[in-house]
């Protein structure tokens, strides 16, 4: 049997409320009738009580911020998941027509349309028939974010003429660009009723939603292009889309805006940057210093998620180690994997990153934690990638689920049979992970 949806079990919910409404509001009317016939006090009494109880309960489920919140971020989680198998074929119409519904009714937009270079690929809402399939782009906002790559939101009515010749007015809007690595092939724009209705969140949404289509939109390219597809690089993209971690990070940045604003707008460039070294490392060698800088990058949420004294973390990497070159995404997962899965429900996790150079030409990477531990049999299962994590519950990493697995084999074809992947660990006492990286076999290595 199948799970049920999150958009079914939020009409369930609704029907409850309104069910629990209905009773409170005749049990209202029982109490007034109550007092107009003129009933003993003490019936009048137990009843009002009962009201007051019924009426807190209900407040309580209804209006809650934290249920609300919960409420949110999983519709939008599965919005998310769905969202990426619409663009399994690439951006066309089709997909387009798809994200454009499923995104809707998930934010305060009145229409949200997509583009390419050239011309409006899907449009839905209150403009479609303005702003149809095929039909050239027009707003000022759009064409500045397709030359420039950035975001771009703005307030002041605009008045723009839609297919049918009439001049629609578009009193705000947020424009993001879709992007494959550097290159800008088109735009996901949000249009709101009311300059009220932009906000930090709304605005942090919009970007969240750009950035992960362009990240499948990337993973499309790769696939079609058979050298990086043999190098398994495109699974390691692959492993960057997270919708958990990608709505963490942005409920994280919400509630900054109320709270500390000049923190979520850091939080939010942060973000932008990490997801732009995402595209920008995948399938590529880089130096150690930037796998190191990508790693730190995605600790600063995980510290605004946390708290900054949940998790401490060092690095200690050699000199002369620093511009050497790895395959990107071998030192985040390795910490990411310490972050959800070895941290303790009080005490702080201290993490230790430290990257030195060995004898025969070989680099050595390890990644420590002093958190719960595992078992032996867990520790050798954890880099085998023939195990099924859903059958052995072993942990996994990746700045978005990279398989542990994944990583000792791409270890394994660019280094050679001299390198390794090591897991260390004890229960209660935390985790050792080493890679070593043998240079000098590397397929790197010209000659």
């Amino acid at each position: 049997m199948n799970p049920r949806s999150p958009s079914t079990r939020t009409d369930t919910l609704l029907r409850v409320q309104l069910a629990f409404g209905a009773l409170l509001l005749a049990l209202f009317l029982y109490v007034i009738h109550l007092v107009v016939v003129g009933n003993e006090p003490v019936y009048i009494a137990v009843s009002c009580s009962v009201l007051c109880v019924l009426f807190a309960i209900f407040a309580f489920f209804c209006l809650n911020p934290d249920m609300l919140r919960s409420r949110y971020t999983e519709e939008t989680l599965f919005v998310a998941s769905n969202m990426l198998d619409d663009l399994k074929e690439g951006l066309t119409a089709e997909s387009a027509q798809k994200i454009c519904e499923r995104l809707l009714p998930q934010t305060r937009a009145c229409s949200i349309a997509i583009t390419d270079c050239q011309n409006v690929l899907a449009c839905v809402g209150n403009m479609a028939d303005d702003f149809p399939p095929g039909s050239p782009i027009h707003t000022p906002a759009t064409h500045y974010v397709l030359e420039h790559g950035m975001t771009q939101s703005f307030t002041q009515t605009i008045g723009v003429k839609g297919e049918s010749g009439v001049t629609r007015k578009i009193p705000a809007g947020i424009v993001a660009p879709l992007k494959i690595r550097n290159r800008t092939v088109g735009a996901l724009k949000f249009y709101f009723s009311s300059p009220r209705a932009v906000n930090r969140t709304q605005y942090a949404l919009v970007a969240g939603f750009s950035e992960l289509l362009s990240t499948q939109l990337a993973i499309h390219a790769l696939e079609q292009q058979e050298e990086l597809t043999a190098r398994a690089e495109v699974r390691a993209l692959q492993a960057q889309i997270n919708p958990h971690f990608l709505f963490n990070t942005l409920n994280t940045i919400a509630s900054f805006t109320r709270t500390d604003p000049a923190r979520a707008r850091e939080l939010l460039r942060e973000f932008s940057s990490f997801y732009r070294s995402t595209l920008d490392n995948s399938g590529t060698l880089i130096p150690v210093e930037r796998e190191i800088a990508q790693t730190k990058r995605y600790l600063t949420f995980e510290l605004a998620r946390f708290g900054e004294d949940r998790i401490r973390a060092t690095f200690d990497v050699e000199d002369g180690v620093a511009d050497m070159l790895v395959p990107a995404f071998v030192v985040q997962p390795l910490v990411e994997n310490a972050v959800r899965h070895a941290m303790r429900d009080e005490e702080p996790l201290h993490i230790a990153v430290r990257v030195r150079s060995c004898e025969d030409n070989a680099i050595t990477i390890e990644v420590s934690d002093d958190g719960v531990g595992m078992d032996e049999a867990t520790a050798n299962r954890l880099f085998n990638p023939n195990a099924s994590p859903v059958d052995t519950k072993l942990p996994q990493g990746g700045g978005a689920g990279v398989a542990m697995g994944n990583i000792s084999a791409r270890i394994k074809r660019f280094y050679g049979p001299k390198s390794f992947a090591r897991v260390d660990s004890q229960p209660g006492k935390g985790t050792t992970v080493t890679l070593h990286l043998d240079v000098l076999e590397s397929i790197f290595v010209e000659g």
